[in-house]
């Protein structure tokens, strides 16, 4: 059969070794597979099948370390869920049966129970009836006693993914729908299982990751992005089989091969290109947010060493899993090592141009790592205040429509007054020309227009708060930059973020006074919105909060790195700097008795509230893209990281993250329209939550269109504005001062006094400045 493409240049920056214990762990999972019935009789597997995947070589390859009884454990746990794998594609899969499909899977869970361990575990609460069910049941009862409750919970939470989310491929199937990148590489985290590979090599390699560090943000991206690494390099391997033999419609390339329009090939280098980005990002992280992580909880060193040990398995997975790869007749490969042909510039077609065959892998790491450089340095290389000029702004998809609220002059006038009280409109003190706003700008960036259109119906004080809110944390993301960046003073960053918690008590305790604007500020907010709610209320919104100003820290941490960030951890750390899940929050706070939790973490829920947050990001990406770039040097901007990734230029940029928003927009309508009323029948919910959810689509459709109203409305963004300093008049020009910086100033002086935008949608195609006026 002729291949798709040719499989890319992977970079491999860590050698691949090989455990000892391979021959008796061949052994052993072979006889335990022939026990559970995945062998002789299965219709799934026969012996040459079993022999040819090998999956004691995948293991000792990515478990180089384990002790002999673990390895053949882990062994064990991966003859399951590739037997679980095909059994479900054979069984569910190719005849579409999604009846089935969830009356397997849920019976799966019962093969899991979630108390508290004893000697072998707790009893599962059925009885086995075929080879996944009695595969399932022998390992859970020989692997949860050795690890902590901690530790359960997280694995148990990984397989319920695994299991359940193949419901979303089998629906993807069913319908013939590719999803969209971002809906992919969040989906196939679930469904793929790398998440639960992490798990099993704590269990391997003995070494939980202390409990306390357990979901801090540089643990969820070092296992998010070993488990992107690991899932789209499956994808390479795999595409032939899965897309052109199984009829899959779950693999990244062909998720970049629609998405971009182009050619199989191209798409294969682009996936290729994400995973070293992703391994990027892997080794960042593991360098620079552990140590500080470690010492901010006081871990002693056999906890470090528990997590260090982590990251070096996660490590060794990638290079095994690799090497597996390249050797297993599972996949379209060019067969064991020593007998591949280089692609190499200069090589001999059959000749090897260095050392080749097991235990060769590290010589290869040199050559990876040089010809990876070129990307890695291109992130630590942009030009800041870069020349920009009037932007063209893709039509973006807007269906739904929304009202302003009838109170919208007086919440603009209501919080101007707020903001002098609050001190927000002052120079920050011990800083001389700091001003963050003044009340022209105040005026100018208009947040009341937004608040008036993502909640229409709110009363005047309702109103009042979410202006209150909306100005709040804006002037938070303008104030950071200032105060500490233009200072590098992250250990003030660091203190400021730990003190505004102490500005949302969960309960009736005493806060501190607050010495600054932005904390008087939240304690006015705070004490004003949370008095009717209920204490597990107030503490899911002060998350919503807390993650916003920790990602105020992620943005400075980068700025000072000057590091242009990886697209993945951009898009998804877009959510928090945006605020999105706070202000939907806000919309959630009418109606949070009526929805269970359990509910708001439904994957159908989560999805909605997802791509409604990545479009309202994208969309201000595109809006904020000149002002972030030419006149703030700045690095976090959507269409900015997408040129450095793709290396193309900024209309192709724009294209790209117009067609993201886009795309997400009509994932948020599929969801409302068919997976919100499936659920309402599987979960069979009652008349008052099904309402609920309803009104919290909808608020979400005013969330949305409010907010493109309010970007298309304001002038937080036009050129002028721009160019006005803080307490001068328009038409200075705004950028770096002092010794040095003459360059940067040269490169924002030149232009007109309106920024020029073009908007094709409903104003027909003309260029508009942000005031609404038609531009020549």
């Amino acid at each position: 059969m002729p291949r798709p493409f040719e499989l890319p240049d992977f970079y491999e920056p860590y050698p691949a070794r090989l455990n000892p214990h391979l021959e008796s762990a061949r052994a052993h999972s072979k006889e335990w597979a022939r026990r559970m019935g995945m062998v002789e009789g299965s219709g799934i597997w026969d012996e040459d099948d079993y022999d040819s995947h090998d999956y004691a070589l995948l293991c000792s390859y990515t478990h180089p370390d384990a002790p002999a009884e673990r390895l053949a454990t882990v062994t064990d746990w991966y003859v399951w869920v590739f037997f679980f794998d095909d059994h479900f594609l054979e069984s569910f899969k190719r005849d579409r049966d999604t009846v089935g499909a969830r009356e397997y899977l849920e019976r799966l869970l019962a093969f899991m129970p979630a108390g508290p361990v004893d000697g072998r575990g707790s009893a599962p609460s059925a009885v086995p009836e075929n080879a996944v069910e009695r595969g399932l049941a022998d390992l859970w009862g020989r692997t949860v006693p050795a690890m902590s409750d901690g530790w359960r919970r997280r694995f148990a939470e990984a397989t319920r993914h695994l299991l359940e989310e193949s419901m979303w491929e089998l629906a993807n199937i069913s319908d013939g729908r590719i999803a969209n990148p971002l809906e992919y590489i969040e989906m196939r985290r679930k469904v793929g299982g790398a998440p639960w590979s992490a798990g099993l090599v704590e269990f391997a390699a003995g070494a939980e990751v202390p409990e306390v560090i357990a979901a801090s943000r540089p643990m969820r991206v070092l296992k998010d992005a070993f488990s992107d690494a690991v899932h789209l390099r499956n994808d390479l391997f795999s595409y032939q089989r899965e897309v052109e033999d199984e009829g899959e419609l779950s693999n990244g390339v062909l998720v970049f091969e629609t998405f971009l329009g182009c050619g199989t090939q191209q798409a294969a280098d682009a996936v290729n290109d994400l995973i070293t980005s992703r391994l990027h990002q892997f080794e960042h992280t593991a360098l620079t947010e552990l140590p500080p992580l470690f010492a901010e909880h006081g871990l002693d060193p056999a906890s470090c060493a528990d997590a260090l040990a982590y990251v070096k398995g996660l490590q060794d997975w990638q290079a095994g899993g690799h090497e597996w790869h390249t050797r297993s007749s599972r996949y379209m490969n060019d067969g064991p090592p020593a007998e591949r042909v280089p692609s190499v510039p200069g090589g001999v077609a059959g000749l090897p141009t260095g050392p080749t065959g097991l235990g060769t892998s590290a010589a290869r790491i040199a050559a990876s790592v040089a010809a990876t450089l070129p990307a890695r340095l291109r992130s630590h290389a942009y030009p800041p205040y870069e020349k920009v000029g009037p932007v063209r702004i893709p039509e973006l998809r807007m269906p739904y429509t929304t009202r302003l609220s009838p109170h919208l002059d007086a919440s603009r006038e209501n919080v101007v007054g707020w903001a002098h009280r609050m001190g927000m409109l002052d120079a920050v003190p011990g800083l001389p020309s700091s001003g963050i706003w003044d009340e022209h700008k105040l005026r100018a960036f208009d947040f009341a227009l937004c608040s008036a259109g993502i909640h229409p119906d709110a009363s005047p004080a309702q109103l009042d708060l979410t202006t209150g809110w909306l100005t709040w944390g804006t002037y938070g993301d303008d104030y950071y930059p200032v105060v500490f960046g233009r200072t590098g003073d992250m250990a003030g960053a660091r203190v400021c973020t730990a003190r505004l918690s102490s500005f949302m008590p969960v309960d009736s305790g005493d806060v501190p006074a607050p010495v600054n604007a932005l904390e008087r500020g939240l304690a006015d907010l705070w004490a004003r919105t949370t008095g009717p709610m209920a204490v597990d209320a107030r503490r899911a919104f002060r998350a919503t909060i807390e993650d916003m100003t920790g990602s105020w820290l992620w943005e400075l941490a980068n700025q000072a790195a000057h590091r242009v960030p990886d697209p993945v951890d951009y898009v998804e750390m877009r959510r928090k700097t945006f605020g999105a899940e706070f202000t939907m929050s806000l919309s959630r706070l009418s109606h949070g008795r009526t929805v269970p939790a359990e509910i708001y973490r439904t994957r159908p829920v989560q999805a909605m509230e997802h791509a409604a947050g990545d479009y309202a990001g994208l969309l201000n990406d595109l809006f904020s893209y000149r002002k972030e770039i030419e006149f703030e040097g700045e690095i976090h901007n959507c269409v900015f990281v997408v040129r450095n990734f793709f290396d193309c230029g900024t209309a192709e940029a724009l294209k790209i993250v117009g067609d993201l928003a886009d795309s997400r927009m009509r994932e948020f309508e599929r969801v409302v329209s068919a997976e919100l009323p499936r659920m309402f029948e599987e979960l069979a919910l009652g008349a008052e939550t099904r309402a609920a959810l309803v009104g919290y689509a909808r608020e979400l459709q005013h969330w949305m269109a409010g907010i493109l109203i309010w970007h298309r409305g304001c002038r937080r963004y036009t050129e002028s504005e721009l160019r006005r300093p803080v307490g001068g008049p328009s038409g200075v020009p705004h950028g770096p001062t002092g010794l040095g910086t003459a360059t940067a100033r040269l490169m924002t002086a030149f232009g007109g006094d309106r920024e020029a935008v073009w908007l094709p949608g409903s104003f027909g195609g003309q260029a508009w400045n942000r005031a609404g006026e038609a531009s020549v």
